[in-house]
């Protein structure tokens, strides 16, 4: 299994596998985030997975450049071909239009769909999570159906509420925080994904699964108060 290996900066390694967003080339970072995880201590300190690639932090003092470029290519050497093991698949309650989603109504209409069809292939497949970015616990899901491809706004909103799920192009994705933003807005999810309060902890990482599930305005109210 070929892979290009990289410098960045003194203390990290970046592992480039593919230049394409696809499930099976983000298969192979997660498999290699998963060897170099157990490698965490004095050399390894953080491991960073995105669409195509993996960024490997190491302790200057313990380890360096050239040591680790050994080992990463021996790691990715070891990694087979075919379908890899998947992460946990994390379901996330959605009240979908209205004044949780202001864009359902153009997304149907770009799509030639009405608001319910696009409900129903939104939260009708899993999504995998390439990768986090952008905010703390933006997922940046993999598996949008290509009927709901919608161009991202002309003029990006100033403040876009935590908990909304949106859709920008041909991806899929979460607000976990208020904040700006030019994502069509089709719904949102009333769970509190992020806060500094407990220290960041997200309920799903890369590699996980996300599944939309549809609720009322009323359930999403109750599951609102239920976080207060």
């Amino acid at each position: 299994m070929d892979a290009f290996i990289k410098p960045v900066g003194d203390q990290a390694a970046l592992v480039v596998f593919e230049q394409r967003i696809a499930e099976d080339v983000n298969q192979k970072v997660m498999a290699l985030k998963k060897q170099v995880e157990q490698l965490r201590g004095d050399r390894v300190l953080e491991t960073v997975p995105a669409f195509a690639s993996l960024l490997v932090y190491y302790n200057p003092l313990k380890s360096d450049y050239a040591s680790m470029e050994k080992l990463l290519k021996k790691l990715v050497t070891k990694l087979k071909d075919g379908k890899m093991s998947s992460g946990r698949t994390i379901e996330i309650p959605v009240c979908y239009g209205g004044k949780y989603g202001e864009d359902l109504e153009y997304v149907a209409k770009h799509a030639g769909l009405s608001r319910e069809e696009v409900i129903r292939i939104h939260s009708g497949q899993d999504y995998l999570i390439y990768m986090l970015g952008f905010l703390p616990g933006f997922p940046y899901l993999g598996g949008l159906d290509q009927r709901l491809f919608t161009p991202r706004l002309d003029n990006p909103r100033t403040r876009i509420p935590a908990g909304s799920v949106g859709i920008g192009g041909e991806q899929t994705g979460i607000y976990p925080m208020e904040s700006p933003g030019g994502w069509q807005l089709i719904g949102r999810t009333p769970l509190n994904l992020f806060s500094p309060d407990n220290g960041g902890k997200l309920m799903y990482e890369a590699g996980d699964r996300i599944r939309f599930v549809p609720i009322s305005e009323a359930e999403y109210k109750k599951r609102v108060a239920e976080w207060q």
